[in-house]
């Protein structure tokens, strides 16, 4: 599949996917180097609750972040977001937060092409899912998001250089993520109220789906390929 239409075009979109890669990647170290405590549920805890009525808008742009430059291990916002604001705001900020991330990722691999995602995603993982996007459809791509345990952030890129609608891939990476960052939620929320059970319940689930996901994610990955 052709990507750009002439060599100036593609000279135009290496230097703006390059000037996007650098950009993530200071705002990756920064993060690592000066907000480490970025990283850890009870830091993000801290750090969200500090900014008050705000919370929730702070916290869905760290969502987004998560996504977009991944620094931030998708559980340990979703838990954070259910120990601050419950099981239920708790989902819809961070469901919230992943489809306007997922919405940035994909957006930008379409407006910049492949040169832009080689820069940002693993070359094994890339050669990996080079095809895969294309030949599982929508189905497979669901299936990759609905998973835990499956590497679900490099389709947000990958993703973005199908013939898919954009409209599309957003609702697979939201719909599909959804029960895991829900139960990941519940369970925040469960620590916060003091409902232990219930916490380690959905955290038990979340972690034995995830397992069973990375043990067979090469079976899985094949019978969806094929």
């Amino acid at each position: 599949m052709g990507v750009f239409s002439s060599r100036s075009a593609r000279r135009t979109a290496l230097l703006a996917a390059l000037v996007v890669v650098v950009a993530f990647g200071a705002l990756a170290f920064l993060v690592r180097t000066y907000a480490p405590f970025l990283t850890t549920g009870a830091g993000i805890r801290e750090f969200v609750a500090g900014f008050g009525v705000y919370a929730p808008l702070v916290f869905v742009a760290l969502q987004v972040l998560q996504v977009v430059v991944a620094p931030i291990p998708g559980q340990v916002t979703g838990f954070a977001s259910g120990y601050l604001f419950g099981s239920l705001w708790g989902s819809v900020y961070s469901i919230l937060g992943i489809g306007i991330g997922s919405a940035i990722a994909f957006w930008l691999s379409r407006r910049y092409g492949r040169p832009f995602v080689e820069h940002v995603v693993d070359d094994e993982a890339l050669d990996r899912f080079d095809d895969f996007a294309a030949h599982a459809g929508i189905p497979g791509l669901f299936i990759v998001f609905f998973v835990p345990g499956l590497p679900d952030d490099v389709l947000c890129f990958v993703g973005g250089l199908t013939e898919i609608d954009l409209w599309k891939l957003v609702t697979i990476a939201v719909v599909g993520r959804a029960p895991a960052f829900v139960l990941v939620n519940v369970s925040g929320a469960g620590f916060a109220s003091g409902n232990v059970g219930l916490a380690v319940v959905a955290l038990a689930v979340l972690v034995g789906a995830s397992l069973w996901g990375y043990l067979n994610r090469d079976r899985l990955l094949a019978l969806l390929d094929s």
